[in-house]
C-alpha cells in the first residue's frame, strides 16, 4: 500500500500555540495543513478567514488545503489565492453554480477540490468530475472537530475508487472527519488515498510526531 497523504485540520489546534505547532508538524512529516473555513451558515460553528490564512501562509512553509465550508464560496475564492495555498475546496451544497466555483479555482491556478457531506450521492459530481483535482468525503457531519467516524460511508469511498478508475481519472479520494490509527487502514483499503486527521493529532496523549507515527504503523 502506498502511504496517502496525511493533512492536519488545524480546527483542533491549540491556537495560542499555533506557531508551534506548526513547527511541530512539519518536523513530525505532515504533508499539507487543512484549514477549514466556517462562515456560522452552512455549517454552525464559526473559524478561520483570510487574515488567519494569510499570516499562517506567511509563518510555515507546509502547503495549504483550504475548505470553504460557507454559503456561495464562489463570493470569497480570490481571497485565499496565497503562496502556500494548495487547493480549495467547495461544497456542493453550498452552491448552485459550482462549475462556476471550480473554473475561479482554476484561473487562480490551485487545485480543485469538493466535498461531499456524508448524505450527498456522489452523483452530485457526476458531470464535474473531470474538472476535480480531489473528492473529499466527509465522515462526519461538517463544522465541528472531534466527531465520530462514520463507518457507513466506507462504501461510498469505495464505490468512488471504482468511479474514478474506471473513468481513467486520477482524481485524488480525501477522507475527513474522525479519522485515527484505529480506522486509517480500513479508510485508505477502501480507496482513499488522502487523509484529514485532527482530534487524533493535536489531542493525542503523546506528541504530535508520535500519534503521526502511530497512524504511519498501521499501514
Amino acid at each position: 500500500m502506498n502511504r496517502p497523504t496525511l493533512s492536519a485540520s488545524l480546527l483542533s489546534a491549540d491556537f495560542m500555540c499555533l506557531d508551534a505547532q506548526l513547527r511541530e508538524l512539519s518536523e513530525a512529516g505532515a504533508d499539507t495543513l487543512h484549514v477549514d473555513v466556517m462562515d456560522g451558515m452552512f455549517v454552525p460553528n464559526i473559524s478561520l478567514g483570510q487574515v488567519v490564512v494569510k499570516s499562517i501562509n506567511e509563518k510555515t512553509p507546509l502547503q495549504m488545503d483550504v475548505h470553504l465550508m460557507i454559503e456561495a464560496p464562489e463570493r470569497y475564492l480570490r481571497e485565499y489565492d496565497f503562496d502556500n495555498v494548495k487547493s480549495l475546496g467547495v461544497h456542493p451544497e453550498s452552491t448552485p453554480h459550482l462549475d462556476r466555483a471550480l473554473q475561479i479555482i482554476k484561473d487562480m491556478k490551485k487545485e480543485t477540490c469538493v466535498a461531499l457531506n456524508p448524505s450527498t450521492p456522489l452523483s452530485a459530481i457526476e458531470w464535474e468530475l473531470e474538472k476535480i483535482d480531489m473528492v473529499i468525503i466527509m465522515t462526519v457531519n461538517p463544522g465541528f472537530g472531534g466527531q465520530r467516524f462514520m463507518p457507513e460511508m466506507l462504501p461510498k469511498i469505495a464505490d468512488l475508487r471504482k468511479i474514478i478508475d474506471g473513468r481513467g481519472f486520477e482524481t485524488v479520494i480525501g477522507v475527513d472527519g474522525g479519522v485515527s490509527s484505529e480506522n486509517i487502514r480500513i479508510i485508505c483499503d477502501s480507496g482513499a488515498d488522502y487523509v484529514v486527521a485532527g482530534n487524533y493529532l493535536f489531542h493525542s496523549k503523546n506528541s504530535i510526531k508520535e500519534a503521526v507515527d502511530e497512524l504511519w504503523n498501521q499501514l
